[in-house]
């Protein structure tokens, strides 16, 4: 199967507002940043935590910590993956207990990728809270699971793929939605 550009949604500077948007709904809602932690779901999760940390800090002037997870071993389609999965670094640098997570991704879509995450981080310890911020969320949702701060809402059909792109990865910055085609 091959993928056709569909639609962009986002560029550079939608990206740049939206991250900005979501530090600063989530900085709202903590009531300031005592004790708040992010944690990037990899790949992408993790330079959308590190860009939405680095708002925060210019407008708070203070850090927020940033963690990452790699959800592979916590995956329930591990098998139909790969074979030999590749594993990844799990960093927390910091204690989760009593902190509020912030978990960050790019998609959110069947809502499995966000519940291997929170099973992960059980296992680190016992947070006060865990929220969800994505940059885009497309809907068909197989688990109760809902973001908490969206970047945008993208209804697609099941035949449609969001691919986002990051400079940090990409060398770009993007958004756009491809359509599978036989």
């Amino acid at each position: 199967m091959t993928r056709k550009e569909k639609a962009r949604i986002m560029d550079e500077a939608d990206m740049m507002r939206v991250t900005k948007r979501i530090a600063h709904e989530i900085v709202e809602a903590n009531r300031g940043v005592e004790g708040l932690v992010l944690v990037g779901i990899r790949r992408r999760g993790v330079p959308l935590a590190h860009r939405i940390a680095a708002a925060i800090a210019e407008f708070e002037g203070r850090e927020v910590p940033v963690g990452m997870l790699d959800i592979t071993l916590y995956r329930d389609d591990l098998q139909l993956v790969a074979r030999q999965p590749v594993l990844r670094k799990t960093e927390l640098p910091f204690d989760v207990d009593g902190k509020v997570v912030v978990l960050v991704d790019d998609v959110l879509y069947t809502g499995r990728t966000v519940r291997a995450a929170m099973d992960e981080i059980m296992d680190f310890g016992r947070p006060e809270a865990v929220r969800l911020a994505v940059l885009i969320d497309r809907g068909h949702r197989e688990l109760p699971i809902r973001a908490d701060y969206v970047g945008k809402n993208v209804p697609t059909s099941r035949k449609e793929i969001i691919s986002v792109k990051l400079a940090e990865q990409d060398g770009e910055d993007g958004v756009t939605v491809e359509e599978l085609q036989p």
